[in-house]
């Protein structure tokens, strides 16, 4: 195995063809060349699995790695960062897409600020007509903003690798499922590292109203149980921000077309970046 700059990690499971060459390509396309890409197909169905064989023989850099079980998110990324090489390793996922000088500007910032464990930046966000809003993160998120949900947009993130190393790594219990990013990024905080948003956006991130159906009610509970942890803590549980530990339910009472428009039509509304679809 030979060492590189980055490392960009995707789990994927039963992907969409177009979406997954359209994520990967946006890869291919990077101004910063140094990179591999690990592909870690979570036990896909066998014609998904062709789909995902198909992508990574688009470029010599792309490493496919097949589970024949599926094991959830949380797993697959946990795997890839065992079978990384990278300085960095960058997340990513199967149905969104980088643009071009996104690592190119994420090395650069990581190389000249090491205060940083991580960085990620502002997304687009769209669906299938197009970019319909710029979702805006805190430069300098601090434990407060945790609260109303991640203040990372998780495909647009790169850590350092120590960072996620090890006992650092992604947690693949049950009751991350869907959470496994957010569950990260707080421990993560808890531990005193910090990450930094850049104020621009180097990442489409798909959000469109299919998002809302991916949550059952299991784990909306596994979340609020994510959030009461992580918020006990962080040292932010009080009888005033209580409220923010029940939010998951939210999304459990409106209808999933409800939701979609109810972003659309107000800017300042956020979806939960633990999972695409939760106001």
């Amino acid at each position: 195995m030979s060492d590189v700059k980055i490392s960009v990690i995707i789990g994927t499971y039963n992907p969409k063809e177009e979406q997954l060459t359209k994520a990967v390509r946006s890869i291919m396309e990077q101004t910063f060349t140094d990179w591999e890409l690990i592909l870690y197909d979570d036990g896909s169905a066998p014609e998904a699995a062709g789909i995902i064989r198909r992508t990574a023989d688009l470029d010599g850099r792309i490493r496919c790695v097949r589970n024949e079980r599926n094991h959830g998110l949380a797993y697959a990324l946990d795997q890839c960062i065992k079978l990384s090489a990278g300085t960095y390793i960058a997340r990513m996922d199967d149905d969104d897409v980088s643009l071009p000088r996104r690592l190119e500007k994420q090395v650069r910032f990581l190389e000249q600020h090491p205060e940083y464990d991580w960085v990620g930046s502002n997304a687009d966000l769209f669906d299938e007509t197009g970019i319909w809003r710029t979702e805006t993160m805190p430069e300098k998120p601090e434990k407060k903003d945790f609260l109303r949900y991640s203040p990372y947009i998780h495909p647009s993130v790169m850590f350092r690798r120590e960072a996620v190393w090890g006992r650092n790594a992604y947690i693949s219990a049950g009751v991350t499922r869907r959470c496994e990013d957010y569950e990260l990024f707080m421990r993560l905080h808890m531990q005193g590292k910090r990450g930094y948003n850049l104020q621009e956006s180097l990442l489409l991130y798909r959000e469109d109203q299919n998002s809302y159906v991916r949550r059952s009610i299991d784990n909306r509970l596994n979340e609020m149980r994510i959030r009461y942890r992580g918020f006990k803590r962080m040292g932010i549980l009080k009888p005033s921000t209580a409220v923010y530990v029940f939010r998951p339910l939210a999304g459990a009472v409106l209808p999933n077309g409800l939701l979609h428009n109810i972003l659309r039509r107000n800017k300042n509304g956020c979806s939960d970046r633990c999972e695409k679809g939760q106001i």
